[in-house]
């Protein structure tokens, strides 16, 4: 059999414990800052964590924004703009624009950054898309995210688990679970001084590209006037991780004087490349919208507002995704195959697609197809319950051993299906 892989994030976890253990007490110069820092983990595992996991990452908070790619070419020479200029122009630095309508962005260690299709329908101007991109690319080169993980916020030697478990709420989607962590790490909350050390170089940076640096003062204040209760979104993402303050405002509205006003906004291009995003927004509304509802298990109301938003964006494969499921809790098992084929063959590499269609599968007996599914959702993003119900399958097939190996992982968990991959285990031993 097969040795079954922990995981990316599982994987990427080695280099930077045996970082911790071996260089404990090693120190280096901050190449943005230029001040001396604890630095336990290396160049190339640094490059490695951000490596294996963005995929994982992106996927586990809505995927890649895919019916538009000329806005992500767009936030890519927007994005590569900003990092040529950099103190760490040759790090291998991707942009992705997420399919999420949570107003957030995010860095992860090496290059890796994004920036959710939400955030930007709310910017007016290149200058603020730059503003935002800036920032995150300080993160970057500047190692916030590998200091957090040093100062123990979110790393330990005794870290296990795989990526991602069921929420208690099935229409919530999935939770992050202990060993993910390009998620932990994109979601976990900077500290003020990295958040003003962002702001200043990134405005930097920003005047050494030719944008004006007004965008990044005016970029606070909105944030600031949002998360004064007006914006449950922005409060449940962009300052969950990246807090505002008035203090911001103030040290951004500074240091943009003296560095002086002018320069690119390009604002006519910017609601040019976000004018479809923007147009489909509505249709993700109605998506929420239905997400809500079936939480509530209002599920003929859930499906009449998830209708109008695939006539709205028939392409959108989360749409058809959150169909399928809704034709299978209303026991309409042919529209909710048709769907969740459809949902797979607009977006094949999106993990959570595969998951649910297989865990559709299995439930029909369909073991065939239902392995299948599962194993390609488990190798993108690992799963709790693709990684116990695999184990079922192989239980089922005879293949004891196998299903050992599965049950073992989830078991090293916590939660319910921890629980009930023990008991599986334990029948398995008998």
């Amino acid at each position: 059999m097969r040795k079954l892989s922990f995981t990316r994030a599982r994987t990427a976890l080695a280099p930077a414990i045996a970082a911790l253990a071996v260089l404990a007490g090693g120190c280096a110069v901050n190449p943005v800052t230029g001040e001396s820092q604890l630095s336990l983990i290396g160049e190339n595992e640094e490059r490695q964590l951000g490596q294996e996991n963005y995929t994982p990452t992106i996927q586990s908070q809505g995927g890649r924004f895919y019916l538009d790619p000329e806005l992500t070419v767009y936030v890519q020479e927007v994005g590569n703009k900003m990092a040529q200029v950099s103190d760490r122009p040759d790090l291998p630095y991707e942009f992705a624009v997420l399919n999420s309508s949570v107003p957030n962005a995010w860095a992860l260690p090496g290059g890796k950054i994004a920036i959710n299709r939400g955030l930007l329908v709310k910017l007016d101007d290149e200058a603020q898309l730059a503003s935002v991109l800036g920032h995150e690319i300080v993160h970057a080169a500047a190692r916030h995210s590998v200091q957090r993980m040093q100062q123990g916020m979110l790393l330990s030697a005794g870290m296990a688990g795989l990526g991602l478990a069921l929420g208690d709420n099935e229409w919530g989607g999935l939770i992050m679970g202990g060993a993910a962590i390009g998620s932990q790490l994109a979601l976990a909350q900077y500290s003020q001084s990295h958040e003003l050390e962002s702001d200043r170089f990134g405005i930097e940076y920003m005047v050494e590209a030719g944008y004006d640096p007004q965008a990044a003062v005016e970029l606070q204040e909105l944030f600031l006037e949002l998360s004064e209760g007006r914006s449950s979104g922005f409060l449940d993402g962009l300052f969950a991780t990246h807090p505002p303050s008035q203090k911001r405002v103030e040290e951004n509205h500074r240091l943009a004087r003296e560095l002086g006003t002018g320069g690119i906004r390009n604002r006519d291009r910017y609601q040019r490349m976000i004018a479809e995003a923007k147009r489909l927004q509505p249709a993700y509304d109605l998506h929420d919208e239905g997400l809500k509802l079936a939480g509530e298990k209002n599920y003929q109301a859930a499906l009449a507002k998830v209708n109008q938003a695939v006539k709205m964006a028939p392409r959108e494969a989360a749409f058809h995704a959150t169909r399928a499921r809704l034709h299978e809790a209303m026991n309409n098992p042919e529209k909710a195959e048709a769907d969740f084929n459809r949902a797979v063959e607009l977006y094949p590499e999106m993990f959570s697609y595969r998951l649910y269609r297989g865990l559709y599968r299995l439930d029909k007996g369909n073991l065939q197809g239902a392995q299948a599914d599962l194993e390609a959702s488990a190798q993108v993003v690992p799963t709790t319950i693709a990684y116990l119900r695999l184990g079922d399958i192989a239980a089922h097939q005879g293949d004891r051993n196998k299903a050992a190996a599965y049950y073992n992982e989830v078991a090293k968990t916590e939660g319910k299906l921890a629980e009930e991959a023990r008991r599986k285990l334990s029948n398995l031993q008998r």
